[in-house]
């Protein structure tokens, strides 16, 4: 799923590259909603830069994070498909930005441009989506695992509570 995913996104943006150049310059798909738009991005998410080293610093916090999804993948039980998606999503996401930041110093290689007239979502590419939806599937999936732990654990209360309580026979103390 990682390789499948950041291939794709290599691939997508070398062929925006090619077909889409020169930057900025909107080519519609459906209508005004979707254009596919090259553009290169030196920072991060929503244009974020933090000047000349952008393209540093976003490398060396993609390399620790990948080593932190690295750790949660080992963590991750055999067969909890949820979990191991989501995971394999935001890493393969990394990995294709990860790669576009190495290859060249203009940027990220972004092309995906929806919204309606002048107000647009910020261009992005399929490694960005990758890393969204793998994020949102890994909030839901901690915070199911969080619900069931409260869930068990309020159980384990109730038992020591019955456990605690005088012995009762019949609906009556004795």
């Amino acid at each position: 799923m990682i390789a499948v995913l950041a291939t794709l996104d290599v691939v997508t943006k070398g062929m925006a590259e090619r077909l889409l150049a020169p930057q900025r310059i909107p080519h519609e798909v459906v209508g005004g909603w979707l254009r596919l738009t090259l553009v290169y991005n030196p920072g991060a998410a929503f244009g974020l830069n933090l000047g000349a080293q952008s393209r540093w610093i976003f490398t060396g916090l993609t390399l620790v994070a990948l080593v932190i999804l690295g750790r949660l993948f080992l963590a991750t039980a055999r067969g909890d498909m949820p979990r191991t998606l989501a995971l394999a999503m935001v890493c393969a996401g990394a990995i294709g930005n990860l790669l576009d930041r190495l290859r060249s110093g203009m940027g990220v290689v972004d092309f995906l441009d929806v919204g309606i007239g002048d107000a647009r979502w910020p261009t992005f590419n399929v490694a960005d989506m990758a890393v969204s939806v793998g994020a949102v599937l890994l909030a839901w999936v901690l915070w199911q695992e969080d619900r069931a732990a409260v869930r068990h654990e309020a159980e384990q209360r109730m038992r020591t509570a019955v456990g605690a309580s005088p012995a009762v026979d019949g609906g009556e103390l004795i």
